[in-house]
C-alpha cells in the first residue's frame, strides 16, 4: 500500500510527490492524462517549424528548444522557486524584459495614446485599491463602460485573469497584485519541460483518473479506471473544474470543496504560434494587435531570436476564438499593423484550446465576486488525511505555476508532519 497518493501530475502534484519522495516517504503520483505537467505543457519547436516547399530546415537549430502551450513566464521570478530549480538543473533562464508595455515602432498605437492609456490604467488601479476596505466588487466598477481605454483594460484583465473585468473579484485581484513583482523571466527549454523534469525518479501512473475517494474507513480507498488504490494520505492536486463538476466523488461527501471550486472557476488564455519568414524586429519585441479593442492579441515577436510569433488571447476573446480561426485572427492583426505584403510571410504552427483539454477545461483560476475567501476553504485539509493543493489553493500566488508548487510543498509537509506524529 502506498502511504500517500498524490492525485494530479501538474506543478502542484509534482512538487508534492517530489517533496515526499525526497523525505523518504512512500508516495505514488497518479495522473488522469497521458502526460505530466498539466497546464505547464511545452511543445518541441523543431517539430512545429515547416520544412516543406523549399523552406529552410530549422530542425538542427531548434533541437531541444520548446514553446509553451501553457504557462510560459516565471512570474515574480526572483522569488519563484522554479527559477532556482531551473538554474540548479541546467535549464537556461532568460532575464530579458517582457516588453509588454512597449509597442514595436509604435505601430497602430501612437506615443500619445500609449501615454494616455497608461494614465487611464493607473487611475483605474488607484480607484480599485481605494475601494479595498469596502465590500467586494467586480473590477469593472472602477472604470466607466464608455471610457476610451476600457476595452484595453478589459483585454489586460483577460491576459492576467483569464476573465474580463465584470467577472473578477476586487479582493482576489488585489491579493495577487500586492504580492507580485515585475520580474517576469522565461525558460529557453520551456516552462512545461522544467516542471515535468522535476518528476524524474518518482513512482508515477499515467492515464489513471481517480473517480472516487472513500474516506469512511481506516484507510482511504481511491477508485480508478485501473482498480482501487489504498492510502493513508491523499493530496488532491486537480483543477477546480474537476472538483466543481464532481469528477472526483468524495464518500462521505465534501460539499464545501465542490462549492469552493465552483466559486474559483478557470478563466481562459490561449495561444497561437506562427512561423514568420525574415522577421525584421529585435528579439523579444512586442505588439498589441488592437489597443482599442477588448478582443485583441498580445504578440510576442521572436522569443529567443526564433522566427516565430507567439500570440496570446485571454478572457472572452479567447473563449470566442477557441472554436474559430484564432490563427487567422492573429495573422490579420499583424498584417493590419505591418502591411499587406506580410500576409504571405506568416504560417500557422499550432493553436491551443485549453477549454477542450480533458481533465483541465481552462487555464487559471479567478475568484467570483465575493468569493475570494473560498481559496482558503478549498485549501483546508480534511480529517488530517485528505489534503488539497494547486494554484487555486494559494492565497495570493494563484494562477501561477509557482503558486501551485508552493501549495504542493505545503501539503506534502503537512503529511510528513502527521506521519511523524503518528510514528
Amino acid at each position: 500500500m502506498a502511504r500517500t497518493v498524490v492525485i494530479g501530475g501538474g506543478a502542484a502534484g509534482i512538487a508534492a510527490a517530489r517533496t515526499l519522495h525526497d523525505a523518504g516517504h512512500d508516495v505514488l503520483l497518479v495522473e488522469a492524462s497521458d502526460r505530466l505537467g498539466g497546464r505547464a505543457h511545452s511543445l518541441p519547436l523543431a517539430s512545429l517549424i515547416p520544412r516543406e516547399g523549399g523552406g529552410p530546415d530549422w530542425t538542427p537549430a531548434f533541437a531541444g528548444e520548446h514553446v509553451d502551450a501553457g504557462c510560459g513566464w516565471l512570474h515574480s521570478a526572483q522569488r519563484n522557486p522554479w527559477t532556482s530549480i531551473a538554474e540548479a538543473t541546467g535549464f537556461t533562464v532568460d532575464r530579458s524584459d517582457a516588453n509588454w508595455r512597449t509597442q514595436w515602432r509604435d505601430l497602430g498605437f501612437s506615443p500619445e495614446d500609449q501615454a494616455s492609456s497608461s494614465v487611464a490604467y493607473q487611475a483605474w488601479n488607484t480607484r480599485a485599491v481605494a475601494a479595498l476596505e469596502g465590500a467586494d466588487r467586480p473590477l469593472s466598477d472602477f472604470i466607466d463602460a464608455h471610457d476610451k481605454w476600457r476595452p484595453k483594460i478589459d483585454a489586460i484583465s483577460g491576459y492576467a485573469n483569464g476573465a474580463n473585468l465584470t467577472q473578477v473579484s476586487l479582493h482576489d485581484w488585489a491579493a495577487y497584485e500586492d504580492a507580485s513583482t515585475d520580474d517576469n523571466w522565461t525558460v529557453r527549454q520551456g516552462y512545461g519541460t522544467l516542471v515535468a523534469s522535476h518528476a524524474a525518479g518518482l513512482n508515477i501512473r499515467l492515464s489513471t483518473p481517480v473517480t472516487r475517494i472513500d474516506h469512511s474507513g481506516r484507510h482511504l480507498k481511491l477508485d480508478t479506471t485501473a482498480g482501487t488504490i489504498e492510502a493513508d494520505h491523499v493530496i488532491v492536486c486537480v483543477p477546480t473544474t474537476v472538483l466543481a463538476r464532481s469528477q472526483i466523488v468524495f464518500d462521505p461527501p465534501l460539499p464545501d470543496k465542490h462549492a469552493a471550486a465552483a466559486d474559483l472557476p478557470l478563466g481562459l488564455a490561449d495561444k497561437v504560434f506562427l512561423h514568420v519568414d525574415r522577421p525584421e524586429w529585435t528579439t523579444n519585441a512586442h505588439l498589441i494587435g488592437d489597443p482599442y479593442s477588448a478582443c485583441t492579441a498580445s504578440h510576442r515577436l521572436s522569443p529567443f531570436g526564433w522566427p516565430i510569433v507567439e500570440s496570446f488571447f485571454g478572457g472572452d476573446c479567447a473563449d470566442m476564438l477557441e472554436d474559430g480561426d484564432a490563427a487567422q485572427f492573429a495573422i490579420d492583426e499583424l498584417v493590419g499593423l505591418l502591411g499587406s505584403d506580410w500576409h504571405k510571410r506568416f504560417t500557422p504552427l499550432a493553436t491551443t484550446r485549453w477549454r477542450h483539454e480533458r481533465y483541465i477545461s481552462g487555464s487559471y483560476s479567478h475568484a467570483l465576486v465575493g468569493c475570494a475567501g473560498q481559496r482558503a476553504v478549498l485549501a483546508a485539509s480534511v480529517d488530517g488525511r485528505i489534503h488539497f493543493a494547486g494554484e487555486a489553493c494559494h492565497a495570493f500566488d494563484f494562477s501561477t505555476a509557482h503558486g501551485a508548487y508552493e501549495t504542493g510543498v505545503t501539503a506534502a509537509r503537512a503529511v510528513i508532519g502527521e506521519a511523524s506524529t503518528i510514528a
